[in-house]
C-alpha cells in the first residue's frame, strides 16, 4: 500500500460455474442447447454476456478432450458489480436454501471473499418452474485488502452476512 490512510476497496466480482460433467455424456447439438440455456441464465443473473471456458487438455477417465466448453465466467466491474453485490446479500443469500452464514474461512489470505451457491434458482431472475437443470456457481469478490484481517473488515462494513462464532 503507497498510502497508510488508504481503505480497502472491492475490485471486481467474477461469477464462475462448471459443468464439464453433465455436458461430456451429450451429442454436439444437445451441447450446443445446454450452452445457450447457461448463457440465457448467468446472462440474465449479472446482465452481462458469460464467457465460455474451454478444456486445457484432454482426460481420458473424465470424457474429457481439449477446447471441449465446460464453463462459463463473468467478470463484473463498476456499476454491475455494486447492483450484483446488493442483490447477493440482501436476497440471494437469505433465500438460499439451509443458509445459516457465510463461514470466516471463505475470506482467504488476500482478502478476498469465496462464495458457492448451490442452486442457480436462488436468484430473483431464474423461475424454478422453467428451469429443467439446477447448476452451481461459485462468486469470488476480489478486493484490495493486503490481509485477511483487512478484507474481512471490508465485508462486515458492507454487512455481508457472516456466522456468528
Amino acid at each position: 500500500m503507497k498510502n497508510v490512510m488508504s481503505v480497502p476497496k472491492i475490485e471486481k466480482i467474477v461469477i464462475n460455474t462448471g459443468f464439464g460433467r453433465i455436458v461430456s455424456s451429450k451429442t454436439k447439438d444437445e451441447q450446443r442447447k445446454f450452452n445457450d440455456y447457461i448463457i440465457s441464465n448467468i446472462s440474465s443473473i449479472c446482465g452481462q454476456r458469460p464467457v465460455l471456458t474451454a478444456a486445457r487438455k484432454s482426460i481420458s477417465s473424465f470424457k474429457l478432450r481439449e477446447g471441449f466448453v465446460i464453463g462459463a465466467k463473468v467478470t463484473l466491474r463498476g456499476k454491475k458489480m455494486y447492483d450484483f453485490m446488493e442483490k447477493l446479500v440482501n436476497i440471494v443469500l437469505p433465500r438460499s436454501r439451509d443458509f445459516l452464514g457465510i463461514s470466516l474461512k471463505n475470506v482467504d489470505a488476500g482478502g478476498n471473499l469465496n462464495i458457492g451457491i448451490k442452486e442457480h434458482i436462488a436468484f430473483p431472475e431464474i423461475s424454478p418452474e422453467k428451469s429443467p437443470i439446477i447448476i452451481g456457481m461459485e462468486v469470488t469478490i476480489v478486493t484490495t485488502a493486503k490481509s485477511k484481517e483487512k478484507g474481512l473488515e471490508l465485508f462486515k462494513l458492507l454487512d455481508f452476512p457472516f456466522k456468528k462464532s
